[in-house]
C-alpha cells in the first residue's frame, strides 16, 4: 500500500490527499492563534484500507446495490457482495481499496487516475477514471470523470466525515436542501418509494440541531441504526447547495454538488464523531426504473463535481 501524502496549502485552506483510495485525508482551516484545524476524520493509518471509508473515493457504484446485481440491456450482472447479500461502495475490491496513480500535482491541485478492468467486482466494461482535488476560493472541489468501452453503471463520490468543532456532531446544526428521501428496507436497500420529509424528523430544510434530529428519528422509528443514514433527494438541478453544517464554534461548511442526491450519515460507527456527507446518484438506481439513470455508454463522458466551502466563525 502507498504511504504517500500529498499536501495542498493555500491561505484559506489546506488539503492532504492520499493515492490510496484517492482519499481526502485532511481538510484544514487556519486557527485564530496560528496553526491549522482539521475538519474531517482522518484515518489512523495512511497505508491501510479504512473500513469506515474515511475520506475515500468510492466506486464503481457508491452506496448500495441490492442483492449485489443489476440488469443492463437485457443482461444480468452478478456482483461481488460485501454487506450481507448486497454490495456496498463497489465491493470488497472497490476504488477505496486501490492505490490510484498520481498524474499531476500543482500548487493548487492533484489529479489521480485508475483503470478498472472489465469484470472488476462483477461490473462490465473497462472504466477509466480520474479524480481532481483542487483548492478554490473559499474552499475545495473534487471533479470525477470516467469513460468506458462497454455499457456499465457508475456512481462516484467522496466519503468524508466532517466535525467542525467539539468532540462530536450533536452540537452542530444541519441543513439539507431536500424535500424528499428514498425509503429503504431494513438492510438499507431502497424500496423504490420516494417519501416527502415534511412533518418528519428528516425535514432538515430549515436547519436543526443534530442532537434533536437524531433523537427524533429514533422516536419516529425512521432511524437507520440509531441515527441518520439516509439518501436525500436534493431540490433543484445543476451545481447547487446540498448541505449546510454549522459547528459550535461558528464555522460553517456548505457542500455543493451537481449530483441528484446526497447521503447523510451521522457516523454511528464512530460514536457520532463526524457526519458523512456524500453527494451521489440514488442508491440501487440500476434496479429501479423510476430512479435517475446511472448508465454510462461508450462515447459518453461521466462527470460529477462537489465543492466544500468554509466560512470561519469567531
Amino acid at each position: 500500500m502507498s504511504s504517500e501524502v500529498i499536501r495542498l496549502e493555500g491561505p484559506e485552506l489546506a488539503l492532504e490527499v492520499l493515492p490510496l483510495g484517492a482519499t481526502l485525508h485532511r481538510f484544514e482551516v487556519p486557527e485564530a492563534g496560528g496553526g491549522w484545524r482539521n475538519l474531517v476524520l482522518s484515518r489512523p493509518d495512511v497505508t491501510a484500507f479504512d473500513s469506515g471509508y474515511r475520506g475515500a473515493s468510492v466506486g464503481r457504484y457508491a452506496n448500495r446495490l441490492g442483492d449485489a446485481r443489476f440488469d443492463l440491456d437485457g443482461v444480468r450482472y452478478d456482483l461481488v457482495a460485501n454487506e450481507g447479500a448486497n454490495q456496498l461502495h463497489g465491493g470488497p475490491g472497490g476504488f477505496s481499496t486501490l492505490v490510484w496513480t498520481v498524474d499531476e500535482v500543482t500548487a493548487e491541485s492533484v489529479t489521480l487516475s485508475l483503470v478498472s478492468p472489465d469484470g472488476d467486482q462483477g461490473f462490465p466494461g473497462r472504466l477509466a477514471v480520474t479524480a481532481r482535488f483542487a483548492l478554490i476560493p473559499g474552499g475545495a472541489r473534487v471533479d470525477y470523470r470516467a469513460t468506458t468501452d462497454a455499457p456499465t453503471v457508475v456512481n462516484l463520490t467522496t466519503h468524508p466525515y466532517f466535525r467542525l468543532g467539539g468532540d462530536d456532531i450533536e452540537g452542530h446544526t444541519l441543513t439539507v436542501h431536500a424535500s424528499s428521501y428514498t425509503a429503504v428496507r431494513p438492510d438499507l436497500i431502497p424500496t423504490g418509494e420516494v417519501v416527502g420529509v415534511a412533518g418528519t424528523a428528516l425535514d432538515l430544510r430549515r436547519g436543526r440541531l443534530l442532537a434533536d434530529a437524531l433523537a427524533d428519528v429514533v422516536t419516529e422509528g425512521i432511524d437507520a441504526g440509531g441515527g441518520i443514514d439516509h439518501n436525500f433527494v436534493v431540490d433543484g438541478e445543476g451545481l447547487r447547495d446540498h448541505v449546510r453544517l454549522a459547528g459550535p464554534d461558528g464555522h460553517v461548511l456548505t457542500v455543493r454538488s451537481d449530483a441528484p442526491a446526497v447521503q447523510v450519515y451521522s457516523g454511528e460507527a464512530f460514536g457520532r464523531a463526524g457526519v458523512a456527507v456524500e453527494p451521489q446518484n440514488y442508491p440501487d438506481a440500476p434496479n429501479h426504473a423510476g430512479f435517475p439513470s446511472a448508465v454510462l455508454r461508450p462515447g459518453q463522458a461521466y462527470h460529477t463535481a462537489t465543492e466544500w466551502l468554509v466560512a470561519l466563525g469567531g
